[in-house]
């Protein structure tokens, strides 16, 4: 049914987990198939599963795909009328469901819960279930209720999925959701097939343009802080002739839709978006992800660059950021602690979380190991040949150990009391009244650095914080402090090295095709993604087969990539098969797809070989 021919790590003890009727916490990145951990179960059992999801948008697509595989499941949300409902249950009561999609806060509407508990339930999976941490990035209020579910169903196993999820935030889960000896089963983190890329914002417009054409006939998703952002470069690269629409939650629910809709059905390509955008997004051909500020959380920004590449071929995430994006994110905070009330740990564990994301956008480490080990896990390979760091697309500063030196001193001389911007001021020989007051206008590191832009200085001493050569403390005002080694830089018994980007953006390396497996070399631009496995001629059969895909796509009304996502139409294309039975074997085609499409697809790949002489598959 679903065309695979092995399961990927971890599906397998999921589905196990299932089976045998335990609870279980399940943590994938995305696109690593946590879906199908709760869809195959039931139809093994025969027993109805109820998957709590967060976005009617999202439980329509899934059980649109779903349906077109034969599968049969269904939805409950709040655009149902009633004899929609009515139907619905009489499928329930008949037993013709195996998976019924609803809204957390659908769940405890009317009498719901109470007809819910009458049913022959095989058990509950709650996706997105990081949503009912208040310690994760992404709370959500109603999602609280969920930890009801145990009392009305004390015998129904119980599963929680999410991507993004640090320790703190999977003990919270299974607190909340009172979750009775776990199977806990936590995937790799790492995204090989993405290249992660960090610079400094300097012309926003500019730099997202050239970004957006390095992936020419592919989706990507730009993300911004503020609504009035999204639609201000939206409107500017329109001007650039790149069609992009925004998205953000003050836009009528009418072109939300349809924005969506459009994005879906690949007649749009780029969005202009706040964090509104993308859950529940299952477009497997983003190949560019682009923040144009700083995120507040490596959770929300490892889940929004997630989107990226769900396919497993390759995807650029690009950050560009400003010193300003963290004092803005402050602001926001400090207007939602006093609009919602509220508690102040709350607070403080979101300034920490943004902390650590400031630290990632300063760092001068492998990329992938950064955000390997912020959730724990280790990450062996010496070189990820998919980030800025390890691609080599930094270079040394000049000066750079006297740099450190002023900087060094600086926290010094100032009794080592100060964060990040009183620092920054000294040494830029700003006379604001607290240094005047402190008299460190009269320190000899008082202006040496006044040619540095702040945020260029506060980007150093991150590097600097990096590589141990000072500290900060933790808290809602960090300390500088020296560290043991810092002595040695500043006697010139060790030199210290820091680094910015590379000024030629668009001639930069990209991983190859191969990377979709985890290994390869990087090489070629980041345009070369389709033609890097891919003759001119298989490149032309792979593009009349996205064509064909779209046609169908429309006729029935559903999004392209249920039809076939990239991977299958790439391998359709290299392997060029003649026969049905040869076409089954091609990952993504199921017996139901095959008797759907294969003939169509069969057509025109006999077609394309004919016009330009390649030849068949032989086996």
């Amino acid at each position: 049914m679903f065309g695979l021919q092995s399961l990927r790590p971890l599906q397998h003890e999921a589905i196990r987990a299932a089976l045998e009727g335990s609870d279980a916490l399940v943590v994938m990145p995305t696109g690593g198939g946590k879906s199908l951990c709760f869809q195959l179960p039931p139809l093994i059992t025969g027993k109805l599963t109820i998957c709590v999801s967060p976005l009617i948008a999202l439980m329509q697509d899934q059980c649109d795909g779903l349906r077109l595989l034969g599968y049969p499941a269904a939805a409950v949300h709040s655009n149902q009328t009633l004899s929609d409902r009515e139907e619905l249950r009489g499928l329930v009561a008949r037993g013709e469901l195996r998976l019924l999609l609803v809204a957390p806060e659908r769940l405890f509407v009317g009498t719901f819960i109470d007809w819910l508990a009458q049913q022959p339930l095989g058990a509950i999976a709650i996706d997105e279930a990081h949503c009912i941490s208040q310690w994760g990035h992404d709370f959500r209020p109603e999602y609280r209720r969920l930890s009801e579910l145990r009392e009305r169903f004390p015998d129904v196993p119980m599963h929680a999925y999410t991507a993004t999820a640090t320790k703190r935030v999977r003990e919270d889960i299974q607190t909340q959701l009172s979750l009775c000896d776990p199977a806990v089963l936590i995937g790799t983190f790492d995204r090989p097939n993405l290249t992660y890329r960090v610079l400094p914002r300097q012309d926003l417009e500019c730099q997202v343009a050239e970004a957006i054409k390095r992936h020419p006939d592919a989706a990507s998703i730009v993300y911004c802080i503020a609504r009035k952002d999204t639609e201000l470069l939206a409107s500017q690269l329109r001007q650039r002739g790149i069609a992009a629409a925004p998205y953000h939650a003050g836009l009528s629910a009418k072109t939300r839709s349809q924005v969506s809709a459009d994005f879906r059905a690949e007649r749009l390509h780029v969005i202009i978006a706040t964090v509104a955008f993308g859950m529940g997004i299952d477009r497997g051909d983003v190949r560019l992800v682009v923040h144009a500020a700083l995120p507040k959380s490596i959770e929300h920004y490892q889940q929004e660059t997630g989107r990226a590449g769900r396919d497993g071929l390759p995807a650029e995430c690009l950050l560009l950021y400003s010193a300003a994006d963290a004092a803005k994110w402050r602001m926001i905070f400090e207007r939602n602690a006093q609009e919602l009330g509220s508690e102040p740990e709350v607070a403080l564990a979101q300034l920490a979380l943004l902390s650590q994301m400031q630290r990632f956008a300063n760092g001068t480490r492998c990329r992938h190991r950064i955000l390997s080990e912020h959730f724990d896990q280790d990450y062996p390979p010496p070189n990820c040949g998919a980030c800025d760091v390890c691609l080599q697309e930094l270079e040394a500063v000049d000066f750079a150990h006297i740099t450190a030196q002023k900087i060094l001193s600086a926290v010094a001389r100032t009794g080592q009391r100060f964060g990040s911007s009183y620092v920054i001021d000294v040494l830029r020989g700003s006379k604001n009244e607290k240094a005047l007051l402190r008299g460190h206008d009269q320190i000899p590191t008082f202006g040496l650095l006044q040619a540095v832009p702040s945020q260029r200085l506060g980007n150093y001493i991150d590097q600097l914080v990096d590589q141990g050569l000072l500290a900060r403390s933790e808290g809602e005002y960090s300390v500088l402090t020296l560290t043991a080694t810092s002595a040695a830089v500043l006697k010139g018994q060790q030199q210290a090295v820091l680094v910015a980007p590379k000024q030629e953006l668009a001639a930069r390396p990209s991983p190859r095709h191969e990377r979709r497996s985890g290994s390869g070399s990087a090489s070629g631009s980041a345009s070369d993604r389709e033609t890097a496995d891919l003759s001119p001629p298989e490149q032309d059969l792979f593009s009349a087969l996205r064509a064909l895909r779209r046609t169908l796509a429309a006729e029935l009304k559903l999004a392209p990539y249920m039809v076939f996502n990239d991977v299958t139409l790439e391998e359709l294309a290299t392997v060029r098969p003649r026969t049905a039975a040869q076409m089954l074997r091609v990952r993504g085609v199921g017996e139901r797809k095959l008797d759907s499409f294969g003939k169509r697809f069969l057509q025109a790949i006999a077609s394309h070989c004919d016009q330009h002489g390649l030849e068949f598959s032989d086996s």
